[in-house]
């Protein structure tokens, strides 16, 4: 009989519980809910204040809208410029601009060129060097055997007492004295009764004589004249010219038997005077 009396107790405890436990979770979801209800009310009203964040924003960015129309309006007013001129003037500065890259493309490429032919240039003068070994070494022999003819040379002495110096016989002599590069040279050809100007002075032709290879001329200098009478070929004849007395020469190497001629050249010191135009 104890063991019927407790079951129906035991089942009242288990009852009880249930309605507690239900109870609980009917709490627990009221609570949740009315949180549930006050968030959503903060966010409802923060959307409402972004809203009319926004709102105000939308009206703020349409007046600045107009102020920068207005602002537009009254620049290109002041400027004097209308819409369609504004236009132009921006596209001319885009078709500068393209020009302007052009003209770069152009010159990177004249770069590239020039870069090209300047080492195309290097390339020729180490060509060029090599030759120029070459050729320095032909020009010492020149030089080598010039001194050598040249010391070949007549050496004369002038009609002025102690002077002598080297005179050329022939073209091709005078061809060496002028190479040595010491003295200037002036070549002439007189025919008798003839007065002409030969470097800074005049010479006259007053005889010649083939047969004999002798002649007479005279020599015109600083208002003064020298006869050099009866001389022969080859015979160097001399005088003072100029304020600083620089010793001139004369050397008549043929007088022709035609129109009493004879040829010859004056040779002055480097430093004398030279005519402007030289005869």
């Amino acid at each position: 009989m104890s063991e019927l009396d407790d079951t129906p107790r035991s089942y009242s405890g288990a009852l009880l519980a249930a309605i507690a436990i239900a109870l609980l979770i009917g709490i627990g979801s009221l609570i949740w809910n009315y949180n549930q209800s006050g968030t959503l009310t903060n966010q409802q009203k923060e959307i409402d204040a972004a809203n009319e964040q926004n709102k105000k924003l939308a009206s703020d960015l349409r007046e600045t809208d107009a102020h920068l129309k207005v602002a537009t309006e009254e620049l290109g007013n002041s400027l004097g410029l209308t819409q369609k001129q504004m236009d132009e003037r921006a596209q001319e500065i885009i078709r500068r601009e393209e020009r302007n890259e052009a003209d770069a493309a152009r010159l990177a490429s004249a770069q590239k060129q020039t870069a090209q032919a300047v080492t195309a240039v290097s390339n020729d003068v180490s060509s060029v060097k090599t030759d120029v070994g070459g050729v320095k070494t032909d020009l010492g022999k020149t030089q080598s055997d010039l001194a050598t003819t040249i010391s070949q040379l007549t050496s004369m002495k002038g009609d002025l007492n102690g002077h002598s110096s080297l005179i050329a016989r022939n073209q091709e002599e005078l061809e060496l004295l002028k190479h040595k590069g010491d003295r200037n040279y002036y070549e002439f050809t007189l025919t008798k009764g003839q007065k002409k100007p030969v470097g800074t002075v005049s010479l006259e032709l007053k005889k010649a004589d083939a047969k004999k290879s002798r002649f007479t001329l005279v020599v015109y200098s600083d208002d003064k004249q020298y006869e050099k009478k009866d001389r022969n070929l080859n015979e160097p004849l001399q005088f003072y010219s100029g304020k600083d007395g620089l010793l001139f020469e004369i050397v008549v190497n043929s007088v022709g038997a035609k129109n009493g001629q004879i040829s010859g050249y004056l040779t002055t010191p480097k430093n004398a005077p030279v005519p402007a135009t030289v005869p």
